[in-house]
């Protein structure tokens, strides 16, 4: 069972004298969610699974797992999503018939796009026709309800009978952490969870059913490997996705310092090796640097471990042209690669592929090749690479929000669940594996406060800042996912960098009108958030967070920020609207035209 630290304490959310006996077709599912340590499971109330709902309630006691109620089923997937993140494990989601489903769609796409383990528990109405209530149990029940997601989830299944339910849960469960990890959905038929049990249902041990260990690398691929590394004058290594683990982390430094490797690291990806590392090229990529395509380009051998786009990367540094250098790729991420999607990305050329877990293969090459590990220690000094620049015509920027970050949390350990474009790394260095946990995956738009909000639950209890730094267009897209987080205080963090405009699309339309030789001021028309503004603290305070802003000045900011840290650090969340400049001359001076 979960220690105390890791439930969420409110008022009036544990139930009263819970029943024991399973008794009930969803009791079985209760009892098999509790019995595999489920922590927590998101949800907005449906009807359809009523009958798991009470099982929760009134047979668990709404304790392990316990309820978190969410204003939007989008949220309450990106709340499973940040938490897994951080936590290294799932919890589930209840989702309400194919009307949840179609809700969490996006948060759902996100998580598969991640390679997020998370169960989602799904219902339908009566599938015996002669059971469905008049008009609603119709619009509530579909053939294959599963068939709305199956392109972007690992596995689906909607057991016939309470007897089936376990294996179901359990092999669900045993497949969203296998690696590549994913969601999986299972859905109950709304008859069987509220069918009374006629005979006690046995509950496997679920110890038997662990989801195996990552796959190894072929030993013959990694003396291979190996020997590349040994004669390699200028070997490059891409670190992609990997477990976010302080033992993982001196793995990858040992091999790299070892073969005295240069290292490049991905946003999308999160932390893999810090990145002010001195082997470490420039600040982590979202796209490639100029910094970066140089060192591709003078790399005489190439090591991918588990990178997100490879051939994307290969082809941003190398043109159309096929390299000449020798790449090595290891990760498991084609067993994902289903043909509905693209987010398989580019077919890069690889030389020597491991079809593996990308940490399993670097264990190995450290093993292969004997390098030294030494066991780190965090460095938690905020000291600023780069020094705070002056006001530009009196506005903030984002990297006066590093520095002011950096200043407040000096010392302390931080996790940073989301960063948006243009973030200033050399700023604030990701020295941790939980320093920064990634893109959200799938490029969703509205995630950002959701996966806030999960971090920040899986931290909770612990001396961990959770900070999320997100765009004003995410914010208000997910706003009312706030009001899950004051309800259960959960104590996020959310600076908003409110440019008031979605200046992604501002990027692009000036792109277009610049190739076309057409007007670059009309860029604004349809992308600028304002006339009016939306005041997104006074909607934080709506939902129950408190807030800080609009915040224009460099004092204001100081403010702000130490007012969030200290409440965050009392266990309620807090959100802070940072009013910045668009960082950008051209587009900045025909503002407002």
């Amino acid at each position: 069972m979960m220690n105390e630290l890791s439930k969420v304490e409110t008022d009036g959310e544990s139930a009263i004298e819970p029943d024991p006996v399973i008794a009930w077709g969803s009791d079985v599912a209760a009892s098999l969610l509790r019995a595999l340590d489920v922590p927590y499971i998101a949800l907005n109330p449906g009807a359809s699974y009523r009958g798991l709902h009470d099982s929760l309630v009134n047979h668990l006691g709404n304790e392990n797992p316990q309820m978190l109620m969410c204003l939007h089923e989008e949220h309450a997937v990106a709340i499973a999503h940040g938490y897994a993140k951080a936590a290294g494990k799932p919890m589930a989601v209840a989702l309400h018939a194919n009307v949840g489903v179609m809700h969490a769609t996006m948060a759902i796409f996100n998580a598969w796009c991640d390679r997020v383990p998370m169960l989602l528990l799904g219902a339908t109405g009566p599938m015996d026709a002669a059971k469905r209530r008049p008009w609603i149990d119709w619009l509530h029940t579909a053939q294959d309800q599963a068939a709305l997601i199956r392109p972007f989830i690992k596995w689906d299944d909607q057991p016939a009978s309470v007897v089936a339910i376990p294996e179901s849960l359990l092999r669900g469960w045993q497949i969203a952490q296998t690696s590549p990890c994913g969601p999986v959905y299972v859905c109950f038929d709304a008859e069987l969870q509220e069918q009374e049990l006629r005979e006690p249902v046995k509950l496997p041990d679920v110890t038997r059913y662990a989801p195996p260990a990552p796959t190894a690398p072929n030993a013959a691929a990694i003396s291979a490997a190996a020997n590349m590394l040994r004669s390699a004058k200028a070997p490059l290594l891409l670190f992609g996705r990997g477990a976010r683990t302080r033992e993982v982390m001196d793995l990858r430094l040992a091999l790299a310092e070892h073969v005295n490797g240069r290292m490049l690291s991905d946003l999308k990806s999160g932390t893999m090796v810090p990145s002010d590392h001195h082997l470490h090229v420039g600040v982590p990529f979202n796209k490639l640097t100029p910094e970066a395509k140089d060192a591709l380009k003078q790399a005489d051998l190439i090591v991918s471990f588990g990178s997100v786009d490879l051939g994307g990367i290969i082809r941003m540094a190398f043109g159309g042209e096929e390299p000449a250098v020798k790449i090595i790729h290891a990760g498991d991420d084609v067993h994902l690669h289903n043909g509905w999607g693209k987010e398989h990305c580019a077919l890069p050329p690889v030389d020597i592929g491991m079809l593996c877990n990308a940490d399993a293969a670097v264990s190995a090459l450290v093993a292969e090749l004997e390098a030294k590990v030494v066991t780190t220690k965090p460095d938690l000094s905020r000291a600023p690479v780069t020094a705070a620049p002056e006001l530009k015509d009196g506005k903030l920027t984002m990297e006066h929000v590093a520095h002011a970050l950096a200043s407040k949390t000096d010392g302390q350990p931080v996790t940073f669940a989301t960063l948006p474009r243009g973030w200033p790394g050399a700023a604030f260095p990701n020295r941790e594996p939980l320093e920064y946990l990634g893109k959200d995956g799938g490029g969703g738009i509205g995630s950002g406060p959701g996966l806030a909000i999960g971090a920040a639950l899986a931290h909770r209890g612990t001396d961990r800042l959770s900070i999320s730094v997100i765009g004003d267009g995410d914010c208000l897209m997910g706003i009312n996912a706030l009001w899950t987080a004051a309800k259960y205080n959960i104590p996020a963090l959310i600076v908003v960098a409110n440019n008031n405009a979605y200046l992604n699309d501002v990027l692009h339309q000036d792109s277009v009108a610049v190739q076309r030789d057409r007007n670059r001021e009309n860029r604004w028309v349809g992308q600028a958030i304002d006339g009016p503004v939306p005041d997104i603290a006074a909607m934080a305070r709506a939902q129950g967070v408190e807030a800080a802003g609009p915040v224009h000045t460099a004092d204001e900011l100081d403010t702000a920020l130490s007012l969030g840290v200290e409440t965050i650090k009392s266990g309620q969340p807090f959100l802070v609207d940072v009013r910045i400049s668009l960082e950008d001359g051209r587009l900045q001076s025909q503002r407002g035209k």
